[in-house]
């Protein structure tokens, strides 16, 4: 029997070590998501755990390829964590569409593909073949807290179910 979704999700934070079930606050005058028709885009989330950024500095110079890539992962996971509170859980997912990766990089770090890659590995872990997406990862200069990655995520649902109208006879 395939694994839930939410028990791949539960498997994966405890590998990070975090569980990512508390509510996910956002820092300022916008929403971590908004579902436009069958679409969800997720605001860009940076490796925050109660409340402490965990990974920061620049990838290639104070912060390691894996300890990138480990950011890579927690920010993915808050990604999902918002999608299934906003959903009410993750089975509606019917692809991600789009992830974009922004990496805070060294000026001679090339490898932010690498960083990336984490990132879809989490996705295809827990969504199998719906989590193969599109994607852009990006060396940046800042990103917000000084914190080592970013990512946002656009996904697609699948539709609720049209609701049953009684006729009379």
């Amino acid at each position: 029997m395939e694994a839930s979704r939410k028990a791949l999700f539960d498997q994966v934070a405890t590998r990070l070590g975090h569980a990512f079930d508390g509510e996910m606050r956002i820092g300022g005058n916008y929403v971590p998501a908004v579902q436009s028709g069958d679409e969800v885009y997720v605001s860009g989330q940076i490796p925050r755990i109660d409340n402490t950024v965990k990974v920061v500095g620049r990838v290639g110079g104070d912060v390691s390829l894996e300890e990138g890539r480990y950011a890579a992962r927690i920010c993915t996971m808050r990604a999902l964590a918002i999608l299934a509170q906003l959903l009410g859980d993750l089975q509606r997912v019917k692809k991600v569409l789009r992830l974009n990766v922004y990496v805070q990089s060294a000026a001679d770090f090339t490898q932010q593909s690498e960083v990336a890659d984490a990132a879809s590995e989490v996705l295809y872990s827990i969504f199998a073949e719906a989590g193969v997406h599109t994607r852009t990862s990006l060396g940046v200069y800042q990103l917000p807290k000084n914190a080592a990655v970013e990512i946002d995520m656009i996904v697609a649902l699948e539709p609720l179910p049209a609701p049953h109208e009684d006729v009379e006879d």
